[in-house]
């Protein structure tokens, strides 16, 4: 098997195109990047923010397209990444199609099966896990299924290698499903009908006329433009009398049927040992360790980097490790009512340890200060000093400098902070931690009408609001991702940032610091809960599998982490690049020195601040820290009282994160969302930081 890099938009005619097609958590990313290695691309799908990794090579001595599709339960969507692989199968039109399952479930599997078999799609069947569903005493008769199915079925163990001689052999035969779920007498007629009305669309009307029975209203510009207007007039005349006939939508009653059904062929094809069964459930609910046994192992372990990443923050790497040991060894107790909580705690404490101290500190300082700053930008100074062009030496290595400033933030300073995010973020998905975490909080996100996976994009921000502001792709809603992105912008702040504040507050007294939180985290809920009653929609469904604890594969780690800094060298970077060109045109035009002007009045007389602290407000819209930064060194030369030091940190913390954060806003929620955060945020971070001032003062808190 020969694997090479090439995007998919460049691959040549006769190419053959294999979609790769799944639930979520069943080892799709394993399987694909055994069939692709490393040389992936990742990009959106078109006119989406939901991403398709894709991925060339050779099999069979034939050159093919891998694309890995987003986790979906059905192939009639109810989520935007559910749409995307709808999409990719029903108009793409894959040569083949890999349809990856948990071997432990495939009831849930078959659900998909029966759909593809509808659209007549060719595709393989891989039961994935297959040790996980052997030690759980679940076997499933491959050949009895396969020829149920009328195509190749094969068990695989990705995370081990095993079985990818059979799925590669397997992949050559494409083959067409001739299974049918049997549905009840008026939903076949039904059928048949639409089948008729919908002509010659081409193949798989069986199962564009059970979506569109289910109510599928994501096929509408398709209808539109492949059936006449009338035809569509009496579709919807079939779908209406038919679900006059049952109390229930049409969409349950369909499904309940397919699971019917496919209840009826797993009997006797799937079968579980019931005493292995047993014992693999008392091991899952057994604890490696007594839980106060392991609370201590924990807690010194994490004592024990504390104080050696005091004296040297380069040995804050062993955090990752460490990470990966407890997720391992005490995972399952991830999602506990009581052994859940400190489980969370030293899981994000570890992931700040890494990616804050490790990535923000020792390796943001190995480039900042030492690549870029004792070499390249001298370098770069040397060079561009030739140049006899004032203008053009400014614009390359001046204040506002593409590679003093934009290259150096994108590469020196944001990039290793990312870099191990990634790495982290890998090792936390890998184990199964994630959904777990979910779980936790999802009672206390729901005050803000979200639900638990809201948690993971806040998270994240805590190390890179930019970053995390992409994440809010795995949010099922519209509404969802607009809400979280607006309080990613509104009152989370980074690692670089809370670095900083948390510098300033530490000799301050402890009631500053609660000050500070109780202040930010109440605005956050407050403006979530009220941003869920005036955004339309509903939220979504917290509907999330939980998957067995396993140890994080480092190649499929380092897979993930190389194809998301790819992503982020190929599109993140331009996004420095266009905000320091503003920035630079700001300055030549004598515009900075006039947002200060203008601001100073608000900043002294409502905030009671210096005038000084304007410029770390105009600076902190460019890079966070740098704003902090400011107002650290008005501390030192001791400006501020301490009043006046909460109310610049809630400011500022409620402030708009940054300009990339900005303009990756803009990039996955469009120009107007943006325009509209900002205007929200802009004034009521002032709004708060001056309200705060006025309680404090009429409260006689000196701090």
């Amino acid at each position: 098997m020969d694997c090479t890099s090439r995007p998919a938009s460049k691959v040549k005619a006769g190419v053959r195109r294999i979609a790769l097609v799944g639930n979520p958590n069943v080892g799709k990313s394993a399987v694909f990047g055994l069939l692709t290695g490393k040389y992936v691309t990742v990009s959106n799908y078109p006119g989406t923010t939901v991403e398709v990794t894709q991925g060339n090579c050779a099999l069979n001595g034939r050159s093919c397209v891998i694309i890995d599709t987003p986790g979906a339960n059905s192939l009639t969507p109810m989520s935007e990444d559910e749409k995307v692989t709808r999409d990719i199968v029903f108009h793409e039109r894959p040569e083949m199609v890999a349809q990856v399952a948990d071997a432990k479930n495939p009831r849930r599997a078959l659900v998909i099966s029966s759909q593809l078999a509808e659209l007549d799609v060719p595709f393989v069947l891989v039961l994935n896990m297959a040790d996980e569903a052997s030690s759980r005493g679940i076997k499933t008769n491959t050949k009895a299924l396969s020829d149920l199915l009328g195509i190749p079925v094969v068990s695989t163990v990705a995370t081990q290698r095993k079985g990818l001689d059979r799925l590669i052999h397997a992949l050559a035969q494409p083959g067409f499903s001739g299974f049918r779920i049997s549905y009840d007498s008026q939903i076949e007629a039904a059928v048949s009908k639409v089948e008729s009305l919908l002509g010659a669309v081409g193949p798989g009307k069986r199962g564009i006329a059970m979506m569109l029975l289910a109510g599928d209203e994501s096929l509408n510009l398709w209808l539109h433009a492949n059936v006449s207007e009338h035809a569509i007039h009496e579709i919807e005349l079939v779908r209406r009398k038919l679900q006059d006939r049952y109390q229930d939508p049409l969409s349950y009653v369909i499904n309940l049927q397919r699971l019917r059904c496919l209840d009826d062929v797993l009997n006797g094809i799937v079968t579980t040992d019931e005493t292995a069964h047993g014992r693999r459930l008392s091991a899952a609910r057994a604890p490696v360790f007594h839980p106060i046994f392991a609370m201590m192992i924990i807690a010194g372990a994490i004592y024990g980097l504390w104080e050696i990443s005091n004296v040297d923050p380069l040995f804050a790497v062993l955090a990752l490790p460490v990470l990966v040991l407890l997720l391992y060894l005490f995972g399952q107790w991830g999602a506990h009512p009581v052994y859940g909580g400190p489980m969370m705690l030293a899981v994000l404490y570890l992931t700040w340890l890494f990616v804050g101290k490790f990535g923000a500190g020792t390796m943001v300082d190995w480039l900042e200060n030492g690549l870029f700053g004792h070499y390249l930008n001298p370098w770069a100074t040397k060079a561009v000093a030739l140049i006899p062009v004032p203008f053009v030496r400014d614009l390359l290595v001046g204040e506002y400098g593409i590679i003093t400033m934009a290259l150096t933030y994108a590469v020196a300073i944001v990039l290793p902070i990312v870099g191990a995010f990634f790495v982290t973020f890998g090792a936390l998905e890998d184990s199964g931690y994630l959904p777990r975490l979910a779980i936790m909080v999802n009672r206390i996100f729901k005050v803000m009408g979200l639900n638990g996976k809201a948690v993971l994009p806040m998270i994240l921000g805590l190390g890179c609001d930019t970053m995390a502001t992409l994440t809010c792709r795995i949010l099922e809603t519209k509404r969802d991702r607009v809400i979280v992105t607006l309080l990613l912008a509104l009152g989370v702040p980074c690692s670089a940032q809370l670095g900083v504040i948390l510098g300033i507050l530490g000799p301050m007294p402890f009631a500053a610091t609660g000050i500070w939180i109780g202040v930010v985290v109440g605005i956050i809920f407050i403006v979530g809960y009220l941003a869920s009653k005036v955004m339309p929609g509903t939220g979504s469904d917290f509907i999330l599998e939980v998957p067995p604890v396993r140890w994080p594969q480092m190649s499929n780690i380092l897979v993930k982490t190389a194809a998301r800094v790819e992503w982020y060298l190929r599109e993140a970077v331009p996004l420095f690049v266009l905000g320091t060109l503003l920035l630079f045109t700001l300055e030549r035009l004598g515009m900075m020195s006039v947002i200060i002007k203008v601001a100073a009045p608000v900043v002294q007389g409502f905030l009671g601040l210096p005038g000084k602290t304007t410029e770390a407000f105009v600076i902190g819209f460019l890079r966070r820290d740098y704003g902090v930064a400011g107002l650290y060194a008005l501390v030192q030369a001791g400006k501020l009282t301490n009043v006046q030091v909460v109310v610049s940190l809630v400011t500022i913390t409620l402030f708009v994160p940054c300009i990339a954060n900005f303009f990756v806003v803009v990039k996955e929620r469009g120009v107007g969302t943006a325009i509209a955060m900002s205007a929200f945020i802009f004034p009521f971070a002032f709004l708060i930081g001056g309200l705060l001032n006025l309680a404090l003062h009429a409260l006689g808190i000196r701090l």
